[in-house]
């Protein structure tokens, strides 16, 4: 019997509203340079890769704060740019990094409602997410940490652990006192969530906005508002 349903956070819950590519050129415009999209598309996938291989475990919270501005820096000077790549970064993080632009953050549609039937029907409810800030504010902000029963983030000095790595699962578990075995994660990402959901024996559900159809899981939905109906 499922007592617990645990979220993925960004692409799940919540996305941010304006994409990087879009701040990119408004900063561009106002320094008067021209970005090579040929360019950006390599420096881009550098970019995603670096802060997608942060590992909790080595970095303290100001330490991960210095990694994220310096990542930032070296994408603006792969893109070319010599005079004011520093400003620049500086711009960009203001203008999309959750550090800096947490009013940027929209929830989906379906979360609300979602949360509320779910909280109605008596399941506890977690997030567990890989985020490299504290996500508690950011949940405050959005009105829905009040849902949920902890909010457990890779980077959290209690925890340093991301998905698929067990141990921020096994942590979530005990918090909210449920086993695996009563227990679904709905999650975005294949190999943070499901694999990760899968080795320690919770349920994954994948969520796949886009393009549900073409999924790489049996279980997979394009709302959650299918989500209950599920459980």
């Amino acid at each position: 019997m499922i007592k617990a349903v645990f979220f993925d956070f960004y692409y799940t819950l919540a996305v941010w509203g304006q994409p990087l590519d879009e701040s990119l050129q408004k900063i561009a415009d106002r320094y008067q340079f021209e970005i090579d999209w040929e360019r950006y598309a390599v420096a881009v996938q550098d970019f995603f890769a670096d802060a997608s291989g942060t590992d909790p475990a080595d970095h303290s919270i100001l330490g991960t704060m210095n990694t994220i501005v310096e990542s930032y820096c070296e994408f603006i000077r792969e893109l070319g740019v010599e005079e004011h790549a520093e400003q620049m970064a500086w711009e960009l993080l203001q203008a999309g990094h959750s550090l800096f632009a947490a009013n940027v953050a929209t929830l989906y549609d379906d979360v609300i409602p979602t949360l509320q039937k779910l909280r109605a029907d008596g399941y506890k409810l977690a997030i567990v997410s890989n985020w490299d800030t504290p996500l508690d504010p950011l949940a405050e902000r959005l009105g829905i940490a009040h849902y949920f029963d902890i909010i457990v983030a890779s980077h959290d000095e209690r925890v340093r652990s991301a998905k698929p790595d067990p141990h921020i699962f096994e942590y979530t578990l005990k918090a909210v006192e449920v086993s695996a075995e009563e227990t679904v994660h709905v999650g975005d990402t294949y190999e943070a969530d499901i694999i990760g959901a899968q080795g320690v024996g919770i349920r994954p559900i994948l969520i796949d906005r886009e393009n549900p159809h073409v999924s790489r899981w049996d279980e997979t939905i394009e709302s959650l508002a299918e989500l209950p109906d599920l459980l």
